[in-house]
């Protein structure tokens, strides 16, 4: 198997492979940090023979959030967190991909609870090769951090000393094998 670098990147539609991809969030909770990860999402990226000339799209469903603790799954699912009102999805869409010094920065539109911001994602390719059963496939990791007040996703519990029960700042990661479409 001869694996193909970023810079031979293959022209094509890639859809995500739910199997062997996850995404995982970690936020802090009082003097530790909770993790958790989505288990329904999906998405696309489409390459036109470089990686700056690509793009992304990703679909989450908001329901689908655990942190292996149903108590705090089921208030993460209520209108205190993902407002199922709003949809019930959380999106990004790529505006544009440049290089950087470790890797690509992706940048695009972050949709949570019914609100968009810009966001950049850190992100490394990590190649596209054929597997056991002649399928293509593609790899990539990115990581980006965001401010949950930003969507609306502010609820929290004040505590002695100032401080609060659910720090602001959520950490994001992505770990991709997509599969040509």
């Amino acid at each position: 198997m001869t694996q193909t670098t970023a810079t031979d990147l293959l022209t094509g539609t890639w859809t995500i492979d739910p199997v062997h991809s996850e995404v995982t969030f970690t936020v802090r909770h009082l003097m530790s940090k909770v993790r958790g990860s989505f288990t329904h999402f999906s998405g696309k990226i489409t390459t036109n023979g470089s990686p700056l000339e690509s793009s992304v799209s990703v679909t989450i469903t908001s329901a689908s959030i655990t942190t292996h603790n149903e108590q705090r799954d089921a208030h993460l699912r209520s209108a205190d967190f993902f407002d199922p009102t709003k949809g019930g999805e959380l999106t990004f869409v790529s505006t544009g991909i440049t290089e950087s010094d470790d890797g690509y920065v992706i940048s695009g539109d972050l949709t949570i609870n019914g609100i968009t911001r810009p966001v950049d994602l850190k992100a490394e390719f990590l190649g596209v090769d054929t597997d056991a059963y002649g399928a293509t496939r593609l790899g990539a990791e990115a990581t980006t951090s965001i401010n949950r007040k930003d969507f609306k996703v502010d609820f929290n519990i004040p505590l002695d000393g100032g401080k609060f029960l659910i720090g602001d700042k959520v950490d994001i990661s992505l770990a991709i094998e997509a599969v040509t479409a």
